[in-house]
């Protein structure tokens, strides 16, 4: 039962009580003393009553526009990677003889990490340095018969000088000239043969070399994928058998950023980070590219962006995740509300009253007018409503919105100054 009910059922006994006074037969000297008491009655319920209206009128919680800073932040998660990775295989097919490192190893370029079995490529370089060596030994011997020639051609030459012409014969003299021709064109088939035999070698020289596999980069092994003994077959494709990392006190975050948040995100912006493996220490990295090419997982559009990030004390290592917030804009003397202002909108309908009493007093009580919000008025294009109190109403005032963080949003037009308190929500009625 409330206050209101308890006051009905005590001005009902009173009545009562008086009517039965009467009937009793009373003194009518006692009329006006019951006279001052119901309108004493009357007047605690009027009282009562109103102070339930006020109870019941609606109660706002606000809070001061403020100026200060405003910071946009967009959040995003990826991987840490190595500025440059290397895969090193082999250009060779064999079996591998000796691994000279292993995992978390520091290489330097040209350090060989593994060698091959060197045995049948040792046995091809000998062969073709013999071969070389025959080539030029035919190329020493076709310059002698080109001598040999030569000569036979000059002495031939020489007679028929001195005979006039008869002899030697034309046809001997012909034959003579074209032995010289053919011992030169067979030196310089034995010089090509050299040539073709010094190539040869040098193709198994370099078989040889890349038997011994080396390191391109300077670097630390990331992987180790073959162990001695192993088969290699380079037929199809080379095989992978080392990952290198190139520098790892220099690393990349590569973040997915979603398409809502890309047109924020440019190169050089600044951004934070953290990783699961050092809670609580956060990581400082620079945007240095902002992919234009999309991927889709799930249904959701987002962005390869790389942000660069330093790494002196190596306690970042390749492949963690990393949570990355990165400042899309900065605004130090912004005027700022609450977002909960923004979408807060009263009532635009009375609450319902409560059931009236039955009794003949409580219809003759008098009410206090009810305060109902003012009328939202039309908004503009491009601008929204915040509502502050005038008079103790909600009253709406046209604003213009900028940037948010999602919490506060800048104001860049409108009737608002700082100081001034917003609505943000309706309080719950007094009990």
């Amino acid at each position: 039962m409330n206050d209101t009910d308890t006051l009905q059922t005590g001005l009902a006994g009173s009545l009562k009580q008086l009517l039965d006074t009467r009937s009793g037969g009373r003194s009518f000297r006692r009329w006006p003393w019951l006279a001052g008491a119901l309108i004493m009655i009357a007047v605690a319920a009027w009282l009562l009553l109103r102070s339930g209206e006020d109870r019941a009128a609606p109660r706002y919680t606000t809070e001061a526009v403020t100026l200060g800073p405003l910071v946009v932040k967009v959040s995003a998660t990826g991987n840490l990677q190595p500025t440059n990775t290397v895969e090193v295989g082999s250009e060779l097919s064999g079996i591998v003889d000796k691994v000279f490192v292993d995992d978390n190893d520091e290489v330097k370029q040209g350090q060989v990490l593994a060698r091959l079995d060197l045995s049948k490529l040792q046995d091809a370089v000998a062969k073709s340095r013999a071969s070389l060596v025959a080539a030029e030994a035919q190329v020493l011997q076709t310059q002698a018969t080109v001598a040999e020639t030569r000569a036979t051609l000059s002495r031939y030459q020489h007679v028929s000088q001195l005979s006039g012409g008869k002899v030697p014969s034309k046809t001997e003299m012909d034959t003579a000239e074209a032995n010289l021709k053919r011992a030169e064109a067979n030196v310089a088939s034995a010089r090509a043969s050299v040539t073709q035999a010094r190539a040869t070698l040098q193709s198994d020289e370099t078989n040889l070399a890349k038997a011994s596999i080396r390191s391109p980069i300077n670097g630390v092994v990331l992987s180790r994928q073959v162990d001695p003994g192993q088969t290699v077959a380079a037929s199809l494709q080379a095989p992978v058998l080392f990952e290198l990392a190139e520098d790892l006190t220099k690393m990349e975050l590569q973040v997915d950023v979603d398409e809502a948040d890309v047109g924020q995100v440019k190169a050089g912006q600044k951004a934070t980070f953290s990783v699961d493996a050092w809670p609580g220490r956060t990581y400082h990295a620079v945007i240095t590219r902002v992919g234009f090419g999309s991927s889709e997982s799930d249904g959701v559009i987002s962005y390869l962006t790389v942000l660069d990030v330093n790494n002196d004390d190596l306690s970042l290592r390749p492949g963690m995740t990393g949570t990355a917030d990165i400042t899309t804009l900065t605004r130090e003397n912004a005027l700022l509300v609450p977002n909960a202002a923004l979408r807060f909108a009263p009532a635009t309908t009375d609450t319902a009253q409560k059931k009236s009493s039955t009794s003949v007093i409580s219809a003759l009580m008098p009410r206090p007018p009810r305060q109902t919000p003012k009328a939202q008025v039309a908004i503009k294009a491009g601008t929204q409503q915040v509502w502050i109190l005038r008079d103790n109403q909600a009253t709406p005032v046209e604003v213009k919105t900028g940037a948010t963080n999602g919490r506060m949003t800048e104001i860049v037009g409108g009737a608002l100054k700082a100081g001034m308190a917003v609505i943000t929500e309706t309080a719950s009625s007094q009990p």
